[in-house]
């Protein structure tokens, strides 16, 4: 078999059509480049140069083997130069997690960092619940994860993303659509109300449930769900009334209307950026060094 060193050797005398001249361009003598292509020549079984004391020619066999061995060559300076790459995180791919809300507004900043920072690493995307993510980025089948703290296990890294307020999603016609400031938690005492499921979507179904017992409101359950979106469809056929995660205004229904809600301390709902401490992904590795120069969160 072949090597590419040979393959070098050949290109430059069929391109050169002189092996002396090849020789100097190869930086070496010409009776080893001779015995090169001879063995090239052995290895293939057939002739690539007609050779006289005068000229150097391809054969047929010789032309046609000139741009396969072109090709090789260039391949394997594309692979070379390719795990170079994958190893500085220039190349390669990540695989990121996210919930649905985090689509809203923190997702888009990530992928711009990504899309910006480091152009040549693919990116394949992932929509699932934070139970889901934190098993997975154990498992080692998702690289990042945008989850809901608290991250309890010990083997994951974790830093903030995001903080954002909570609104309250109102049909227009309801009485509490009226006013441009922020309702209160006692607001929603009895009313009908569309809650989050305590399985699917347990860190905004403990959050809400937390709220309302330190306000000492009891809305009516009238259904419970996962993801915000189809929360705020219920809102807008008139099921009841919910609270979303302020980025969910975006999503726009010509029946609904968003107020503030009045909440004392620091907005509540967090996002966390969360990864397995080891994991060896080059490219990973320069996305969060490029995550952690940005100012604030993500």
């Amino acid at each position: 078999m072949f090597t590419l060193n040979q393959l070098a050797n050949f290109v430059a005398v069929a391109e050169e059509l002189h092996f002396g001249r090849a020789a100097e361009r190869l930086r070496m003598t010409q009776p080893p480049l001779s015995r090169q292509i001879q063995l090239l020549e052995n290895d293939l079984k057939v002739r690539l140069f007609d050779r006289t004391n005068r000229s150097v020619r391809l054969t047929p066999a010789g032309r046609a083997f000139l741009v396969e061995a072109r090709r090789l060559l260039h391949q394997a300076d594309h692979a070379e130069m390719s795990v170079r790459q994958v190893s500085a995180g220039e190349a390669g791919s990540i695989t990121i997690g996210f919930t649905a809300a985090s689509a809203y507004a923190t997702l888009g900043r990530l992928l711009e960092v990504a899309r910006t920072e480091l152009p040549g690493v693919g990116i394949v995307l992932r929509e699932m619940v934070t139970r889901d993510q934190v098993e997975a980025l154990a498992e080692g089948s998702l690289d990042l994860g945008l989850v809901r703290p608290p991250v309890t296990d010990p083997d994951l890294a974790e830093r903030g993303a995001d903080r954002e307020s909570l609104l309250a999603a109102i049909p227009n016609d309801h009485p509490l659509a009226a006013g441009d400031g922020p309702i209160r938690l006692a607001d929603l005492d009895g009313q009908p109300f569309i809650m989050y499921s305590p399985v699917e979507a347990r860190y905004f179904y403990e959050l809400l449930i937390s709220l309302f017992r330190q306000a000492g409101v009891t809305p009516v359950y009238a259904q419970y769900l996962s993801q915000v979106h189809s929360v705020l469809a219920l809102v807008n056929g008139g099921w009841g009334l919910a609270l979303v995660p302020a980025a969910a205004a975006r999503l726009r229904y010509a029946g609904l209307t968003f107020r503030p809600v009045g909440i004392a301390g620091p907005d509540p709902v967090e996002l966390s950026l969360t990864w397995r401490r080891g994991n060896d992904n080059p490219a990973l590795a320069k996305l969060l060094s490029h995550l952690g120069d940005a100012a604030g969160p993500v």
